[in-house]
């Protein structure tokens, strides 16, 4: 009977102090960060980034970059996120224009190269790159005893009619890339190529997921064509995830002078967040090596930090490109949406 009562004090008193102890230690703060809905990265680096710095991150996956920017942009009053991701260089200006980012000039920026800094305000900085070509299906042309285009032109020969699935500029951020690629290759001519392509039967869907998981053969085993516009990143993808353990990938992709459109993605901080200093934060982590070693294996582009080493799997199987076409940010601006309209207008 003589115990319960210092007893009890004690418990009593361990009990205060562990809720004075909770109480004072600080709640992690919320960070929203609007992506495209193909954005991946490990869980495990996320989780050490958000105990680093008491910060929990929710990731708001806004359909593909077109979608996306429209999204922010619609909300820029009352932005939806704190960060956008995905936004690429054939969208670039539409973001700019629309004001919706803050200037930020990161300190890890010393660390990229700087011919993927494109706008000089700072407002989007660069974080991958990939370049978008097409891809083919090398069992298709083995057992076909047909040869590999090795340019545009070739696209339009008879041997090759029906067999490639491209994306709608329209609709596809991956589609208009590859436009873009025709125009800066073929200059005003390019509508006049797409004709032809149109008159050798081109498929046309309306965006990147349709046209690899459905129409081509490589990945389905049953689409009708072996040539899909994709990244010559994508075939490491088909190695990484093949049902049976493979060393070679059954996709390669034709990388031509001027045949790929080197895309860049870039991240920027909306105007108008609550939580302006630890969205610097997070985008210094976003071009840190950490994050950038760790985007090849789940978004399959290239790191813009060059200190950052590739993995082995990615070097083995992801295909160089030596010469991309580059269109500038400010031209694409100016022309984009009437080139699509006259590609619309010719591929009705």
């Amino acid at each position: 009977i003589l115990m319960k009562k210092p007893l009890s004090t004690f418990y009593f008193l361990l009990i205060s102090f562990l809720f004075l102890l909770s109480s004072c230690t600080p709640q992690p703060t919320t960070l929203t960060v609007m992506t495209h809905d193909s954005f991946a990265i490990s869980e495990d680096v996320i989780s050490q980034f958000e105990t680093e710095n008491n910060i929990d991150v929710v990731f708001l996956q806004s359909g593909d970059a077109g979608s996306m920017l429209n999204k922010a942009i619609l909300a820029k009053d009352a932005p939806l996120a704190d960060i956008l991701f995905g936004v690429d260089n054939t969208f670039l200006s539409r973001a700019l224009e629309a004001d919706i980012f803050e200037s930020y000039q990161s300190p890890v920026l010393s660390e990229v190269s700087p011919e993927f800094i494109l706008d000089e305000s700072y407002r989007a900085l660069p974080v991958d790159y990939g370049d978008v070509c097409i891809n083919y299906d090398k069992k298709y042309f083995a057992e076909n005893n047909l040869a590999l285009p090795e340019s545009f032109e070739d696209l339009t020969k008879p041997e090759y009619k029906h067999l490639l699935v491209v994306q709608s500029p329209a609709t596809s951020s991956t589609g208009l890339a590859f436009m873009l690629a025709t125009r800066a290759y073929f200059g005003d001519d390019f509508l006049d190529y797409w004709q032809r392509l149109k008159e050798n039967e081109v498929v046309v869907v309306d965006g990147w997921e349709t046209a690899y998981y459905t129409n081509f053969s490589a990945s389905s085993g049953q689409g009708p064509q072996p040539m899909v516009v994709s990244y010559a990143s994508s075939p490491p993808v088909e190695v990484l995830y093949a049902s049976e353990p493979i060393t070679e990938s059954p996709t390669a992709a034709l990388v031509a002078d001027g045949m790929c459109f080197r895309q860049i993605e870039f991240v920027g901080i909306l105007k108008n967040g609550n939580n302006r200093n630890i969205a610097e934060t997070f985008v210094d982590f976003m071009l840190s090596k950490t994050f950038q070693e760790d985007m090849p294996l789940n978004m399959f582009v290239y790191p813009v930090n060059q200190t950052a080493q590739l993995p082995e799997l990615f070097i083995q199987h992801a295909q160089v490109v030596g010469d991309p076409s580059t269109l500038p940010y400010d031209e694409i601006a100016t022309n984009r949406d009437a080139w699509i309209e006259s590609w619309i207008e010719v591929m009705k």
